[in-house]
């Protein structure tokens, strides 16, 4: 069963060995770039940078729609005959809202409240970053609800770094 894992920047090395991922999502801030790590073929790397911002911030990047297209057309490319690791430097915000998003946007038929409640139950700490959810919401034609259900699980409990997690993908 193809499965997404989401990890923190301290802990890719061991997710990636421990997932077999063919497919890696990069999430940065500023002008830090993710070198592809071995295991993974160029092509099938994809490096997002924006900041982890919600409204503009000068010397930052806004989460936008071009990161948001980005993130769909890798995911909708990835074959999923193995994992896909999602990360950002702490693993709690960037990382997690691309992890909703792409359980969203690879099936179709997904509640929004019932994967927003699925991320909640395998990361506590996940608090997805509501500009980059806004932006998926309107692109993917969920009408709000993808917002209101990550309204709905609320801020995870505090923490410096987020542990990995999995989450599965149901009919995808």
């Amino acid at each position: 069963m193809p499965a997404i894992h989401v990890c923190p920047l301290s802990r890719l090395s061991e997710t990636m060995e421990a997932s077999s991922a063919s497919h890696l999502i990069s999430l940065t801030s500023g002008s830090a770039t993710m070198a592809t790590p071995d295991a993974i073929a160029a092509d099938h790397h994809l490096s997002i940078c924006m900041s982890d911002i919600v409204a503009p911030l000068e010397g930052h990047v806004l989460p936008d729609v071009e990161h948001v297209d980005a993130l769909l057309g890798f995911i909708r490319d990835w074959p999923r005959e193995h994992p896909l690791v999602i990360h950002c430097y702490a693993g709690i915000s960037r990382s997690t809202a691309a992890a909703l998003v792409a359980v969203c946007a690879l099936n179709r038929n997904q509640d929004a409240v019932e994967a927003a409640k699925a991320l909640r139950l395998a990361s506590p700490s996940a608090t997805p970053n509501i500009r980059f959810i806004e932006v998926a919401d309107a692109r993917l034609g969920y009408e709000g609800r993808l917002v209101a259900a990550t309204h709905a699980i609320g801020r995870g409990c505090d923490a410096f770094e987020g542990e990995p997690f999995v989450l599965p993908l149901h009919d995808a």
